[in-house]
């Protein structure tokens, strides 16, 4: 009898997944829409386009990027953990939302983990410290040496929690203090840093480093443990004077949690398909000194949280009060 039902159960559940593998198997058959935490233009919305790009490319459907900026990610994640587990939104992010929230306030409206279903790794890179041409410091060294005589007197923006952490550790490390100023995105803070409203920031090269080639922003030191390719004349700010500093960014895209595990393989062979592509190389990953970065389901669950627990460790190391 025991048999009997054994061979019925194992029937059944197969019966039973016959519905996900024919709808992995179709899809996608409507767009897909990105949602992104931050705003056009931003280095996640260039890597969501671009990504989105090659989606549609492969599947010939449309990918809708969906722009959701501010309280630090919480709206664009709260509408991807909240949306239908079927595999058509999907939020394209960065360790903003998924490895430094928890640790930079008290009460997340979604959670980093229970929430969603990794799909993949996107990608990965270093930041840029940037000024205004007028300012005076010309150097790294300089700025630490403005900065330690006259503390709390500049200030840096971020619109970003890579960004805010870059100089919540830039502070710790060259034992300085500045004023925070928090944005919405980085493009917003770029936008004051330019009109002098701030002194210093952070920043993703993508939004950064066209604004330095450009003559409108100094560059000063790059965050990365080597020098970019892109800036080969831009030293990084461990060797600008703040020995042993180093602090990166990386993309990764999720799913609602409960999206059939037929699905979320699906999109990650969409997603790094595209990211691999010559296409995206060209159109971001090059141009922004981006690094190819990519994984699978379970390997971007294990490497998120790896990076939980070293925001984690940087955020009481700097002293940071959660909000």
């Amino acid at each position: 009898m025991n048999r009997i039902h054994s061979i019925a159960f194992a029937a059944a559940a197969a019966f039973a997944m016959v519905p996900l593998l024919a709808h992995a198997e179709g899809f996608p058959d409507k767009p897909i829409t990105f949602v992104v935490p931050f705003a056009a233009g931003t280095a996640t919305d260039q890597i969501a386009r671009a990504i989105g790009n090659g989606v549609t490319a492969e599947t010939k459907q449309a990918v809708v990027i969906d722009n959701k900026a501010g309280a630090s990610g919480f709206i664009a994640s709260q509408q991807v953990a909240k949306a239908a587990p079927d595999g058509y939104t999907v939020l394209i992010t960065t360790n903003t939302t998924h490895a430094a929230n928890e640790h930079l306030f008290k009460k997340l409206p979604y959670d980093p983990v229970k929430d969603y279903a990794p799909v993949a790794a996107l990608g990965k890179g270093g930041q840029i410290m940037v000024v205004n041409p007028s300012f005076p410091a010309k150097t790294v060294a300089e700025f630490v040496e403005m900065a330690k005589k006259e503390p709390g007197k500049y200030s840096f923006g971020s619109g970003s929690s890579s960004s805010r952490m870059a100089g919540e550790l830039l502070q710790q490390m060259a034992d300085i203090k500045l004023l925070h100023v928090p944005y919405k995105s980085n493009t917003l803070a770029v936008t004051d840093l330019l009109g002098g409203q701030i002194n210093m920031m952070i920043t993703d090269t993508a939004t950064g480093l066209p604004q330095v080639k450009s003559g409108k922003l100094r560059a000063l030191g790059m965050s990365s443990s080597t020098r970019s390719p892109l800036a080969p004349d831009v030293p990084t700010i461990a060797e600008a004077g703040v020995k042993g500093y180093e602090m990166g960014y990386w993309f990764a895209a999720y799913a609602p949690a409960k999206t059939p595990p037929a699905v979320v393989k699906r999109l990650n062979e969409l997603l790094v398909k595209a990211a691999k592509s010559d296409a995206a190389k060209a159109a971001f990953y090059e141009p922004t000194g981006t690094e190819v970065f990519t994984t699978s389901p379970d390997e971007l669950a294990k490497f998120q949280a790896g990076e939980s627990q070293k925001w984690g460790r940087i955020v009481k190391a700097a002293g940071i009060e959660a909000e």
